[in-house]
């Protein structure tokens, strides 16, 4: 499956992966389709936008643009180079607008949310520099990494990463949990029936396999077990 598009986002921009096969106006289709399904939850939040993958000239850069705030509230401010610290430079040119419409600041709270509505498909990479929730499901073949915890209100069936920056203390929530890969921190398991050896998935409690009761994977003892989701359990997390 050609991969379109991969969007990655940070506190200050988003940068987007853009696949340099697909016929441009089939890409535009797809960015539509995509910040469609995410609009909702930047709200009116002022963002940076970067791009790699092809060589886009100036005026179908601007085009993106142009999808992207037709089909959501977002505020393209700049479109920034990619490179190193491609985060801080986002941060700086977003503050740099900001002083300069001091009368028209975003909810802080708006810019660095991260939520995310919409299926992942094969394919796709969601990734964010703090914990994240994801409305709907991750399927096999996309992934789903985060410095923080993972929520997902939907079904895990893809691969999932909480801790990327080395916190084993972090956990993934799922209402359902069928993994092919699960990390945490340093830690990695696969679904049994995926796994040739090595440690695999240890699951806890009486959730029969088809189940569709919400499980929670943290590590413990050198591996990654799921857990079904008590109140007891979700206590002892913070």
């Amino acid at each position: 499956m050609t991969k379109e598009l991969v969007l990655k986002r940070n506190k200050y921009g988003i940068n987007l992966i853009l696949d340099k096969e697909t016929p441009f106006p089939k890409l535009l289709e797809a960015i539509a389709e995509k910040f469609r399904e995410t609009g909702t939850f930047f709200k009116d939040a002022k963002m940076a936008v970067s791009f790699e993958g092809r060589e886009l000239t100036p005026e179908e850069e601007q085009r993106i643009v142009d999808v992207i705030t037709e089909n959501t509230s977002i505020q393209i401010v700049c479109i920034m180079d990619n490179g190193t610290a491609l985060e801080d430079r986002m941060k700086a040119r977003i503050e740099a607008r900001e002083y300069e419409a001091a009368d028209n600041y975003p909810d802080a709270e708006a810019v660095g949310a991260d939520f995310y509505k919409g299926n992942l498909r094969s394919g796709q990479v969601l990734e964010s520099y703090s914990s994240i929730t994801l409305i709907g499901d991750v399927n096999p073949g996309a992934k789903i990494i985060s410095q923080g915890n993972i929520v997902i209100l939907g079904s895990l069936k893809g691969n999932a990463h909480a801790g990327a920056a080395g916190d084993s203390g972090c956990f993934i929530f799922a209402l359902e949990m069928k993994p092919i890969q699960l990390q945490i921190g340093e830690y990695i398991a696969k679904s049994p029936d995926k796994e040739k050896g090595g440690k695999g998935l240890r699951k806890r409690g009486n959730t029969p396999a088809n189940s569709y009761a919400p499980q929670i994977a943290t590590a413990k003892e050198e591996t990654i077990c799921i857990e079904p989701v008590t109140k007891g359990r979700l206590s002892n997390l913070f």
